[in-house]
């Protein structure tokens, strides 16, 4: 427990160095592809959200989600990508693919679907290739061009906001 949580002090400390590089948004095109990076331990209505996000316009097809647990049991399976604390280096390096792919994904809106801030989860929002990147209020402002004010149990308030301020921006 010690050692995870030095790991943590190290990776934020990373983070906070490359914090500095943040750019600005360039989305000038509609979104139609979305990536949705999702903290299980404190939201475990992963489809629910898919399903609003669905309702509100975007393809099912379109729509990438990477799932990311405290901690995972030897046999258990999963409908998403799942990833934990485990597969990071002690430099914020990933050591799986479908990670590495997802943060190389050029999604035209990237949702940062958790509330609380982990290493893991900040260090994937801002190496991401997205062109827009949403998220809540409660985690670092430098590293989401929107945040909305909610919390992470209330998805259909979440993604009512985010459609609403997308539409006053021209984004959809």
């Amino acid at each position: 427990m010690f050692i995870r949580y030095i790991k943590e002090i190290s990776l934020k400390k990373i983070l906070k160095r490359s914090l500095h590089n943040v750019k600005p948004s360039s989305l000038l095109t509609p979104i139609q592809t979305v990536g949705v990076l999702v903290d299980e331990s404190y939201f475990p209505d992963k489809e629910q959200l898919t399903k609003e996000l669905i309702a509100c316009g975007i393809k099912e097809n379109n729509i990438k989600m990477i799932v990311f647990r405290d901690k995972i049991k030897k046999n258990e399976t999963f409908s998403q990508p799942t990833f934990t604390n485990n597969d990071m280096s002690w430099k914020g390096d990933f050591n799986r693919n479908f990670i590495t792919d997802f943060i190389n994904t050029p999604f035209d809106m990237l949702i940062s679907y958790y509330d609380t801030e982990k290493a893991p989860l900040l260090l994937i929002t801002n190496h991401s290739k997205a062109l827009f990147r949403v998220g809540f209020s409660t985690v670092d402002k430098r590293l989401n061009h929107l945040m909305i004010n909610t919390n992470a149990e209330n998805y259909k308030v979440f993604v009512h906001e985010l459609f609403r301020y997308l539409k006053i921006l021209n984004k959809i």
